[in-house]
């Protein structure tokens, strides 16, 4: 393994431990907890790359079968990234993706974006509180506060912030004799990040009885499991 390859695998391991010492999860957990026991669902929400997040946590092993993506093809990166790079800029557009979906009171919508600054995140955060959603913003906020340049953040419209900690611009490793940085951290950091605060709030629901939660397709018992939580929340994630 190359020096820059260590460098880059050993800055994250050192900022997952740094988080792992210092991240405030306790309230994103709580408003979740809350919303699972109350009958609500969590919704994920992000554009460009941060839809990865959405996916990551939607029908997994392991995770949560109260969690909907949501999901705006032209926002993600398949159909144009150029395209879509312009779309989650446009004002207007979170208002219909969200339309799509029946977020409301007793709901929780987390909204990812690193950079945390461009108008679909921010309007999406906007959105979901207007609707009465306990909303959960994940990203940097050294990011955004270098970025927004009197701009409204994502941070400033969420009820709830997780910081990845994160620099502006991502990427973690700079190139000996360039003025370029490689290996971005905002994907593997933010799943990280999620995945710890699902399985708290699992840990917390098992006090309670058994957690909704998928087991992978080739355990003994899955079959039986996924198809009753599949039937029992299918009329409200229209993912499934």
């Amino acid at each position: 393994m190359t020096g820059t390859a260590q460098a880059y695998l050993r800055e994250m391991s050192r900022r997952l431990g740094e988080l792992a010492e210092a991240a405030d999860l306790g309230p994103a957990v709580e408003a979740i907890a809350a919303s699972v026991r109350a009958g609500g669902l969590t919704y994920v929400f992000g554009t460009g790359h941060s839809h990865l997040l959405a996916l990551e946590l939607h029908y997994r092993a392991g995770g949560p079968a109260f969690v909907v993506p949501v999901l705006d093809e032209p926002l993600m990166l398949h159909e144009g990234a150029v395209a879509s790079t312009l779309r989650e800029r446009e004002s207007g557009v979170a208002a219909e993706v969200l339309g799509r979906y029946a977020i409301g009171p007793g709901d929780v919508l987390i909204v990812v974006s690193n950079s945390g600054v461009n108008a679909v995140p921010v309007e999406a955060a906007r959105a979901g509180r207007s609707r009465g959603a306990t909303v959960i913003a994940l990203t940097s906020l050294d990011y955004s506060t270098t970025a927004a340049a009197g701009r409204p953040t994502l941070a400033g419209e969420a009820d709830i912030v997780l910081d990845n900690r994160l620099p502006p611009g991502d990427a973690l490793v700079a190139l000996p004799g360039t003025s370029l940085r490689a290996g971005p951290g905002s994907t593997a950091i933010g799943a990280a990040l999620l995945h710890a605060v699902f399985a708290e709030v699992a840990a917390r629901l098992a006090t309670e009885g058994a957690p909704p939660l998928y087991l992978s397709a080739n355990m003994p018992g899955a079959g039986d499991n996924n198809r009753e939580l599949v039937e029992r929340f299918r009329p409200r994630n229209p993912h499934l």
